[in-house]
Parts: C-alpha cells; structure tokens; sequence
C-alpha cells in the first residue's frame, strides 16, 4: 500500500456534481481521486432524488458505500435491502447491484472503490 501521499483538504464548494445519464435523478460528485493524490482509493458522492434508480450493474471492483442522508433501496443479487442515514454496505466486486429512492426526499451516499478501472456493466432483466 502507498504510504507517501500528501494531505490533501477538498472543500465542499470545489466539487462539482454530474448528472448520471443512464440513471436519471441521480447526481456524481467524485471527492478524492488520482488527481488529488490518493495512492489506493477514489471518493465519489451520490444523490438520489425522490424516484431516482440507478440500474442492475456490476463492476469488476469492490465498494463500500455509507449512507450519509435519506433511505433508499439497495438490490444485492437477488436480495432488496433498505438502508438509511449511517448505514454502510460492502459490495464484493461482481455482485450486481441497483439503487431505487423509493422515499419522498432525497438521499445521498459516499461510494469509495479502489483506484484503477472502475468501469460498470449493465445488467439486463
């Protein structure tokens, strides 16, 4: 593991969001990455407006992912899980996953994968 990054502090005005196309309702704000120096993890923020889904995926990465406002429901495999402000999840790399905001307000989550190709494959019903 690389040890010789530099601190870095990344203040909240100096991340910019993305909407998601294949996701609608769904916001990306890549917090940390390569670019700010981080030797082994990428930092992203989501936000699910009410209604928002983000469709059956994997990755060849694993994630882990805190809830940091709101609820929503996660899809692991063949399992729906419902998840809620300070709740965290590990997902392996090649579970296929989906998130559906089924509540009235909106919901966010921090996402942290390993540097490298994190690259996701949609999956089919």
């Amino acid at each position: 593991m690389e040890t010789h990054a530099k601190p870095v502090v990344k203040r909240a005005d100096d991340v910019t969001y993305e909407t998601l196309t294949k996701a609608e309702g769904t916001r990306k704000a890549v917090i940390l990455d390569e670019s700010d120096g981080t030797p082994n993890f990428r930092m992203r923020r989501y936000q699910l407006e009410p209604g928002a889904e983000v469709p059956k995926h994997t990755n060849g990465v694993e994630h882990e992912v805190h809830t940091v406002t709101g609820e929503y429901v996660v899809g692991l495999d063949d399992e729906e899980v419902r998840v809620s402000e300070g709740d965290s999840l590990l997902i392996p790399p090649g579970t296929v996953h989906w998130f559906r905001n089924e509540s009235d307000e909106a919901s966010e989550f921090i996402c942290m994968v390993p540097n490298g190709d994190a690259s996701i494959e949609l999956i089919d019903d």
